[in-house]
């Protein structure tokens, strides 16, 4: 045997991507396509309207910017509980985990008393169907998160054979892309109007 083909089947081959994270990746880019399509009727709406949003429309911007920033501090959570993954440290991984779902169900919280107080209806006008239906469409996401980020927690709490670091890393995925999602949504709605 040479010199050359004993270094070559000795030395490291690069790390493969997870299949998984591919796969979540890939879902994520056709998220980003539903969510682009919610925008762009947005805007056509807005583009349409001569009033928008309308006069009756009375919106809690700073509340829901503070709990933006909840929203926004629960990506550093998650990024922590992936660093506690890396360690290879379950615990710290899953305490990181709780944390960011507490924040999450914060948003969802203050999401659900908007909707409680709001001064006008999915079916009043156009930016009442468009409001609903782009902030109603997020908070399943957040919901469906919240769900994801529970069975990552369960997977890595008991004898699941899953990675530790892969698995909190592809939710971490997609936790990233609802939060950065939403910081788009709050600009949309809330600050630009």
């Amino acid at each position: 045997m040479s010199l050359t083909t004993e270094a070559a089947e000795t030395a490291p081959s690069p790390r493969a991507p997870s299949t998984l994270g591919v796969g979540v990746v890939v879902w994520l880019a056709s998220e980003l396509m539903f969510f682009a399509g919610l925008f762009g009727a947005y805007f056509t709406l807005r583009s349409v309207n001569d009033d928008w949003p309308p006069g009756d429309v009375e919106l809690e911007t700073i509340r829901t910017a503070v709990a933006t920033a909840i929203l926004v501090a629960s990506s550093g959570a998650m990024h922590q509980a992936i660093v506690a993954s890396r360690r290879e440290d379950r615990r710290g991984a899953i305490r990181w985990l709780i944390v960011t779902a507490a924040m999450g169900a914060v948003f969802l919280g203050n999401q659900a008393w908007e909707y409680a107080e709001a001064t006008f209806q999915v079916d009043d006008h156009a930016y009442g169907s468009i409001f609903y239906t782009l902030t109603g469409f997020h908070g399943l996401h957040v919901i469906g998160g919240l769900v994801f980020i529970g069975a990552t927690a369960v997977a890595i709490a008991g004898r699941s054979k899953a990675p530790t670091h892969q698995t909190v890393e592809v939710c971490g995925y997609y936790w990233h892309f609802v939060d950065v999602v939403w910081v788009a949504m709050f600009a949309t709605i809330y600050l630009i109007r």
